[in-house]
C-alpha cells in the first residue's frame, strides 16, 4: 500500500457556468417593440449546445444512457414530420428549429453538463436570483405605475421583458417560487431553509402582481404537489399557516387592491361571464381542434396555426390585443398561436406529434417520482432535487394548458427541462448507487501478470484546506 499527498491544484472550473450564464443574460432588458425574434440569452444557449458537444467529442465517450436517448429523441420524430408538411420551407426550418431548442437540445446540453446534485442546486438558485431581480423591478413597476397596461393603467408587473411578453416575469418568477420551496423542504441546513423560504415568501409578491390567471393556478397546483410529496403531516402544518396568514393579510388588513380581487373572483367565472381575452382563448382553442379534425395524425405542419387560423375561427375572435406601457408605445398584437400547448401540438403536429411530446413528458414525470422515492431510501439524500425538479415539470404541464412556447423567457423553460431531465434520468438513479458524484472502483490488469489490480481514489477526511488525497492500490491474487 502506497501513499501519495500530491500538491494542492485549483479546483476545475464546472462545465455548468455557460447555462448560468444563459440564465444570467435574461436579466437583461428586451428592446421595447420587439419582433418576438432570438435574444442574446437564445444565441448563448446555442452555443452552449456547441460547447457541450466539443466537450463530448474531446471525451470520447458515450453522452447519453439508450433510456436517456429514447426519451429526450422521442419528440424529433413527430417534429420531422410535423417540418415536412410546413406551409413553407423556411417556417418548417424555423419551427423545427426553436422546437428542438426547447425540448431537445438545450435540455440535453443542461442534463450532460450537470455534474452532480451541486451543480443543480448552484443552477436552481441562479433562477431563484433572476427570479429576485425580475420580481423587484415588477414590484417597482406596480408602485410607479410603468408598468405594461392593464385595465387602463401602467400598474402591470412585466420586469425586463416589456409589455409584448407579459407572461415573461410570471413564468420566471413561479419557476424561481418553485426553485425556492423545494429547497426551503428539502435542505438539511437550517439557514438555508431559512433563505429559501424567505425568498419563496417574497416572489408570491411579484406574481400576485403580473395578474397572470395561468400562473397562478400552475403555481398553486404545483406548490400543493411539493408540499404533499414533502410528507402529509407537514402539508397540513404549512397549509394551515398559509391559510391562517391569507386570513389576516386580506380579511383583516385589508391587503389587495381592487383590480388583483377582480383578476381572482375572474378565475372561478370564466364560463359564466368570459372576458374579451378569455373569449379569444376559448375560439382559438376551438380553431386548433377544427385543424386536428381536418389533419388527425400529422397536423397543419409547423408555424402554420396563423396561416389556418381565420379559416377555422368563429367571429368571436378579436383582431388582435392592446398591449401598452413599459417603456412601449400603443401596439395591436396579432394572435398567433392558441395559448395552449396541447393543442397547439395537437393542430399543427397532429396526434402523432402530441403522442411523441407528451410521451417524453410523461416518461420524465415518472422517473422524477422514482428518484423521489429513492431519496427516502436513501435517507432524504437529494430531496431537494427531487422536489424541484418534480415541481418544475408539474408547472409547465399545467401552465402549458393556458400558455405556449413564444419570448424571451422561453430559454429558460429549456433550462428548467434540463434540470427535469438531469435528475430524473441521472441523479435520481446515482441515489442507489454511492450517491453524489460516486465513482466505481476502476479495474485495470496488471502488467507482470497477477491478477487484475483496483484503484480507488477517496477524499482525506482531514477538514485542513488543500484537498488531501490518499492512493490506495492493492492486488487481489488469484485463487
Amino acid at each position: 500500500m502506497a501513499l501519495t499527498l500530491p500538491l494542492w491544484r485549483p479546483a476545475r472550473l464546472s462545465p455548468v457556468l455557460p447555462v448560468l450564464a444563459v440564465v444570467g443574460l435574461l436579466a437583461l432588458p428586451v428592446a421595447p417593440g420587439g419582433d418576438g425574434g432570438a435574444g442574446p440569452a437564445d444565441v448563448l444557449s446555442a452555443v452552449v449546445v456547441v460547447f457541450c458537444a466539443v466537450r463530448l467529442l474531446r471525451a470520447r465517450r458515450r453522452p447519453l444512457t439508450p433510456a436517456a436517448a429514447v426519451i429526450l429523441g422521442l419528440p424529433v420524430a413527430g417534429l420531422a414530420l410535423a417540418a415536412l408538411h410546413a406551409v413553407s420551407p423556411g417556417a418548417g426550418i424555423t419551427g423545427l428549429g426553436r422546437y428542438l431548442q426547447v425540448f431537445v437540445l438545450v435540455p440535453a446540453a443542461v442534463l450532460l453538463l450537470v455534474r452532480d446534485r451541486a451543480d443543480f442546486r448552484l443552477l436552481a438558485w441562479s433562477v431563484v436570483a433572476l427570479a429576485g431581480w425580475q420580481g423587484a423591478l415588477g414590484v417597482h413597476q406596480y408602485v410607479t405605475g410603468t408598468g405594461a397596461s392593464y385595465q387602463g393603467a401602467d400598474i402591470r408587473a412585466v420586469g425586463t421583458f416589456g409589455a409584448a411578453d407579459v407572461m415573461g416575469m410570471a413564468t420566471v418568477v413561479s419557476f424561481g417560487l418553485v426553485c425556492a420551496v423545494g429547497l426551503a423542504l428539502g435542505r438539511p441546513a437550517v439557514r438555508e431553509r431559512v433563505t429559501a423560504a424567505c425568498c419563496a415568501c417574497a416572489l408570491t409578491v411579484p406574481l400576485a402582481l403580473s395578474f397572470s390567471r395561468g400562473a397562478w393556478i400552475a403555481t398553486a397546483v404545483t406548490l400543493t404537489v411539493q408540499l404533499v410529496l414533502a410528507g402529509p403531516r407537514r402539508a397540513v402544518r404549512i397549509g394551515a399557516a398559509v391559510v391562517a396568514a391569507g386570513v389576516v393579510l386580506v380579511g383583516g388588513l385589508g391587503v389587495g387592491t381592487a383590480m388583483l380581487q377582480e383578476r381572482i373572483d375572474s378565475i372561478t367565472r370564466v364560463t359564466d361571464a368570459p372576458d374579451q381575452s378569455v373569449t379569444d382563448r376559448y375560439t382559438m382553442w376551438a380553431a386548433a381542434t377544427d385543424m386536428w379534425r381536418e389533419r388527425p395524425l400529422t397536423g397543419v405542419g409547423l408555424k402554420g396555426f396563423p396561416e389556418y387560423r381565420d379559416g377555422h375561427a368563429s367571429l368571436a375572435l378579436s383582431s388582435g390585443s392592446d398591449t401598452e406601457g413599459a417603456g412601449a408605445a400603443f401596439r395591436r398584437q396579432p394572435l398567433l398561436s392558441p395559448h395552449n400547448m396541447y393543442l397547439l401540438v395537437l393542430g399543427e403536429q397532429g396526434l402523432i406529434g402530441l403522442v411523441c411530446l407528451a410521451g417524453c413528458w410523461l416518461a420524465l414525470l415518472v422517473c422524477c417520482l422514482r428518484g423521489l422515492r429513492r431519496t427516502r431510501a436513501a435517507g432524504g439524500r437529494g430531496r431537494d432535487c427531487a422536489l424541484i425538479a418534480g415541481g418544475l415539470l408539474v408547472w409547465q404541464l399545467v401552465d402549458f394548458g393556458y400558455a405556449d412556447i413564444g419570448g424571451p423567457s422561453t430559454v429558460l423553460t429549456a433550462v428548467c427541462f434540463g434540470l427535469v431531465a438531469w435528475w430524473a434520468l441521472v441523479g435520481g438513479d446515482r441515489l442507489g448507487t454511492g450517491g453524489q458524484g460516486a465513482v466505481p472502483p476502476r479495474w485495470q490488469p496488471e502488467g507482470g501478470g497477477g491478477g487484475p489490480v483496483m484503484t480507488t481514489t477517496a477524499p482525506c477526511p482531514s477538514p485542513v484546506p488543500g484537498a488531501v488525497r490518499l492512493s490506495v492500490r492493492g492486488r487481489r491474487r488469484a485463487g
